[in-house]
């Protein structure tokens, strides 16, 4: 008895229509006092209204005449638009009209998902949204509540359909298709790069060739030569898989938000995608972050399942609110990377005076790799500095705003000066810039 009636009691309703029917009961009663020619008819009216409210309750309790499930990705996307679709379907031998709230993550701040729908007697009706998550980490979905009336509306039924489940959600992945395109196509001759086939001296070999002078001689493959009966020589190219390192800074100057985004997701995300663009390319991609003390290292490598063992180590990271300890990324940098590799830095630089600190700890690190140092425009103070000042306060805002923008260009020149190179970019443009630098680094052979 106990189990049907917190079946009964919890899961019913009353909707709007059955508290106007009773208004107008009770408004009958109120007239017979005053017209006595109405008789029996508000007795009958009640009597009418409870006959309705029990059959309704009966139709809708008769059997369990709604099904419900959510079809959720694996994983989800960080910062990217995320298909989630709610299958129902209409068991009863009538139409119904529906209501279904979907217990979403508390992380988007979003207390429901509320949808209201008709549904005809058997009738399917797939549901689509999308979520945006701003956070890496476990998003808990919780249940699928449908609010169910006949056609009589008088009283609504609950139905809950346990949906609860943990979703992982991973640095942006969504758009990688778009990089492996760029890394494939030859999209660098818009930029004015061309790519150079660079003969050297490795032990990858490429082809045989006739000999021309000039040739080093020490190259002529003799049994060739006999085949052919002039000489032959063999060619080799500078090797093709080179180390790209990722470099993440963890510090507090990377928590700035930009459009929900911490600069750390910005960071990582352009790092995931890189990643897939360099093994692409034949390069083994690694990662380093890096806070007040080493973080996550994942060797570099090209196979398979590189990039999903990335992403693994990736998504669980976060900012921290010390300063970034350079020496000791130095250390792990000479100890991990054993050969002449790319490195690419993703930090942020406020002030001329944070970078100078850096300088000596990166000025070693090129000494023994190619760095690339990607740090981020202010785009709050790149917008303020092109609005019209008003008043004096005003001047004075637009006049530091332009301080600091100047100051992030003398960065750069810091930087080139010591044969460092740089990326100062928007964070939404990240992506796109560190991807097109290494295409274009790599055109270039110069790592």
């Amino acid at each position: 008895m106990k189990k049907i009636f917190e079946q009964y009691y919890t899961n019913l309703f009353l909707n709007d229509r059955i508290f106007m029917v009773l208004g107008a009961c009770v408004v009958l009663f109120l007239l017979k006092f005053f017209f006595h020619w109405l008789g029996y008819i508000p007795h009958i009216t009640i009597g009418a209204v409870c006959v309705l409210f029990f059959t309704d309750v009966f139709i809708l309790y008769r059997h369990h005449g709604i099904e419900a499930k959510r079809v959720t990705p694996k994983r989800l996307s960080n910062g990217d638009e995320n298909p989630i679709q709610i299958e129902i379907k209409n068991r009863y031998g009538f139409g119904v009209r529906a209501r279904v709230i979907d217990e979403i993550p508390f992380q988007f701040q979003v207390r429901d998902k509320d949808f209201k729908f008709d549904l005809k007697s058997a009738e399917a009706k797939s549901i689509h949204y999308n979520l945006r998550p701003t956070k890496r980490g476990e998003y808990d979905f919780g249940f699928i509540r449908a609010y169910i009336s006949s056609p009589l509306g008088l009283v609504c039924r609950r139905f809950n359909f346990d949906g609860a489940v943990i979703i992982p959600v991973y640095p942006s992945f969504i758009h990688l298709g778009q990089y492996e395109l760029m890394a494939v196509s030859n999209q660098l001759t818009d930029l004015g790069i061309k790519k150079i086939r660079k003969i050297g001296q490795s032990r990858e070999f490429d082809q045989i060739k006739n000999y021309v002078g000039g040739d080093d001689i020490r190259t002529l493959n003799w049994k060739a030569t006999a085949r052919k009966g002039s000489l032959m020589v063999n060619t080799y190219t500078d090797e093709r898989s080179q180390n790209i390192y990722c470099l993440i800074d963890k510090s507090r100057v990377m928590r700035m938000p930009f459009e929900g985004l911490s600069l750390l997701d910005y960071a990582i995300n352009a790092s995931v995608a890189l990643a897939k663009v360099a093994m692409l390319k034949e390069d083994k991609a690694g990662l380093i972050t890096i806070s007040e003390r080493i973080g996550s290292v994942v060797q570099a490598d090209r196979r398979a399942a590189q990039l999903g063992n990335m992403m693994n180590v990736l998504y669980k990271e976060k900012t921290r609110y010390l300063e970034s300890n350079l020496e000791a990324l130095y250390s792990c940098v000479r100890t991990v990377v054993k050969q002449r590799g790319l490195l690419i830095f993703f930090t942020n630089f406020e002030s001329l005076s944070a970078l100078q600190r850096q300088m000596p700890y990166l000025r070693r690190l090129a000494k023994w790799h190619l760095l690339l140092v990607v740090f981020f425009e202010n785009t709050e103070l790149k917008s303020l500095s092109t609005e019209p000042a008003k008043d004096i306060e005003g001047i004075y805002h637009k006049t530091i705003a332009e301080k600091f923008i100047y100051e992030k260009k003398l960065m750069v020149k810091e930087l080139n000066k010591n044969g460092i190179l740089s990326v100062l970019t928007a964070p939404q443009n990240l992506t796109i810039s560190v991807v097109n630098q290494y295409l274009a680094i790599k055109a270039q052979n110069r790592i």
